[in-house]
């Protein structure tokens, strides 16, 4: 099963109409949803971009609002100012007696309930006038932690509070009200323009309310999430109260405190945070909304055109199938003809199809199978035997250039007197030319073929004397094992014809040996080698199925032909070469020995070689 999908996987092996298929997902399908995919991605992105420029700027536009309205705020200060009755009384020295301050306590606090608590000032819910004579407080909310009776300004006593911070949050202090309302605290002082002095500082408790008021510009819908905080990350004002008071712990990890940016946070998924600090008291404004409700809409396109893209898959996916199915029928029918053909049924007949180009192609392949059989019928028989004729005649032939230059050599030596020397050679020339008369067996034994290249190899050494050197490897292997007939002297023909001219000293290896059930023979020289031209046309020649050509004589390429012949592809010769460093050339065979050797004789005999050992 894991075999079958691993060859499915393989697009080389997939059957045609399965290509087809994936053809079209690949050029249709894929990219369709690769261009929808980048498109959402692409607008979310432009999205993001946008909401992420445009909300810093009105976050910036409502810290300035608020810091506009904390100054409105504290301009109510000047108020005091306009009241000679609360400046005659804050301008008083120290009381002596308790109940002249108190009447002068009632005065000040109807000025500041007054002035400062009305309706029209809802957000202001606490006025804490604290002077060098007293303490005068008026409150819409009853309160705790300002309790005059144990404050720690002593009363008749002056006191100087010109240092007071000009705004100060609920946890800087112990003041708290009753309804819990988060607050903040608006400090002024009050001086004393004639006497240049000061006369006392007003701090005014306002409701964080005013801020909400003031953002409920941004989100109209109420998607976001707004909150105000101090630098520090304490938090003024926030639309879940419970967290007004504490501390955000996330400031420190905020890349920036003027902009936007993206981060992913519990279960929301994606967040868009936009922050602003003002200017003036360093507060930091910030923004918050979930991804899903800024593309909402593009969420929206594109559930829609999945749906669209799902429908046009499955549709034209269906036409693709039925499409290929109409291609590959009539190719598979006319495939298993094929198949029969192969098995050597040449009398099928292939049934009537379209008149298209696989049409057109199974009338080709019947007019083929007309004329093979023809061509099969005239030429078979006579094509074999005149291959035959031809592998024996090179069988038989001996380079009539040596046999001159070997009896020339005979002569020169019967001339110098050395008998015994011409005696030898004359003896050798008869057991090399016995051996190429002999029958025409397409065998031998390796050790004949052995006994014929040494004696070669001997009359060239006496030719050439000391110019010729010869080394022989793998003489245990001949007596075990049979190979074709002259199948090495050629190639050794061949060194002795290129390399003799060009080199003073000829070196010859020849080895024996066996490598993966293969007999293998290896010939090298150190001739002058051939470049790579050369060596390329060399063997485009060896794979070229023209063997038997005037020129090819005993060649390269008639051994390399015989051995395939014999045998199959996946035997014969093959050479490595490189200008200047000699020559290499393999012969693989068969192993053939007394076990299986009836078997290649009978191949061999017969001129075939397609049906032998693979």
């Amino acid at each position: 099963m894991i075999s079958k999908l691993y060859q499915l996987l393989r697009l080389n092996q997939a059957p045609l109409k399965i290509k087809l298929i994936i053809t079209y997902i690949i050029l249709t399908a894929i990219p369709m949803a690769i261009i929808g995919y980048f498109t959402y991605i692409e607008n979310t992105k432009a999205i993001e971009e946008q909401v992420g420029e445009y909300i810093p700027r009105l976050l910036n536009q409502a810290n300035k609002n608020i810091e506009n309205e904390i100054s409105q705020l504290n301009d109510l200060s000047n108020a005091i100012y306009n009241s000679s009755d609360v400046m005659a009384i804050l301008r008083t020295s120290p009381y002596k007696e308790k109940s002249a301050f108190l009447q002068d306590e009632y005065t000040v606090e109807s000025f500041l309930s007054k002035t400062y608590l009305d309706s029209n000032k809802s957000e202001i819910i606490g006025a804490f006038l604290l002077t060098n004579n007293g303490n005068y407080i008026s409150a819409k909310i009853p309160y705790t932690g300002f309790n005059m009776s144990k404050s720690i300004i002593p009363f008749g006593e002056m006191h100087d509070l010109s240092g007071a911070s000009p705004l100060i949050l609920p946890n800087k202090t112990n003041l708290r009200f009753e309804d819990h309302s988060p607050f903040i605290l608006l400090v002024n002082e009050i001086d004393d323009m004639e006497n240049r002095g000061s006369l006392g500082t007003l701090i005014l408790a306002v409701k964080v309310a005013f801020i909400e008021k003031l953002l409920n510009d941004i989100d109209e819908e109420e998607r976001a999430t707004m909150w105000l905080m101090d630098q520090n990350g304490y938090i003024i004002y926030h639309p879940d109260q419970t967290l007004i008071g504490t501390k955000d712990e996330e400031l420190k990890n905020y890349p920036l405190i003027n902009g936007s940016f993206r981060t992913t946070e519990n279960n929301q998924g994606k967040i868009l945070f936009s922050i602003n600090q003002s200017s003036a008291n360093k507060w930091i404004l910030v923004h918050s909304i979930p991804m899903k409700y800024l593309t909402e809409r593009t969420d929206a396109v594109k559930n829609v055109v999945i749906i669209i893209f799902i429908l046009l898959v499955v549709v034209t996916t269906a036409l693709s199938i039925f499409i290929a199915w109409s291609v590959t029928k009539p190719i598979g029918s006319l495939g298993k003809v094929m198949k029969e053909v192969e098995k050597g049924n040449l009398y099928v007949k292939i049934p009537p199809s379209n008149k298209d180009e696989v049409g057109e192609l199974a009338n080709s392949f019947q007019s083929m199978l007309v004329q093979l059989r023809e061509l099969i019928k005239k030429n078979y028989e006579i094509e074999l035997q005149q291959r035959d004729a031809k592998i024996y005649a090179l069988q038989s032939q001996i380079n009539p250039h040596f046999m001159y230059n070997t009896l020339e050599t005979i002569g020169a030596v019967i001339e110098e007197e050395e008998a015994e020397t011409a005696t030898d050679m004359i003896a050798i020339l008869g057991q090399m030319l016995r051996y190429s008369l002999s029958d025409g067996k397409s065998l031998v034994a390796l050790k004949m073929e052995w006994v014929h290249i040494k004696n070669y190899l001997t009359l060239q050494k006496i030719r050439f004397e000391d110019r010729v050197t010869y080394q022989m490897e793998g003489e245990k292997l001949v007596d075990s094992y049979f190979t074709p007939k002259f199948i090495i002297q050629p190639i050794v023909e061949n060194s002795f014809k290129y390399a003799m001219s060009k080199r003073n000293i000829l070196h010859i290896s020849i080895k024996i040996t066996i490598c993966k059930d293969r007999l293998l023979i290896v010939i090298k020289d150190n001739g002058p080698g051939m470049d790579k031209e050369t060596l390329q046309a060399l063997h485009k020649n060896l794979d070229s199925n023209d063997y038997f050509t005037k020129e090819s004589g005993l060649g390269l390429t008639n051994v390399h032909a015989r051995i395939k012949m014999m045998f199959n592809e996946n035997y014969g010769l093959r050479i490595d070469s490189q200008q200047g460093k000699g020559t290499l050339v393999a012969l693989k065979l068969p192993l053939i020995d007394q076990s299986n050797i009836e078997k290649f004789i009978n191949i061999g005999d017969e001129g075939g070689g397609k049906n032998g050992e693979s």
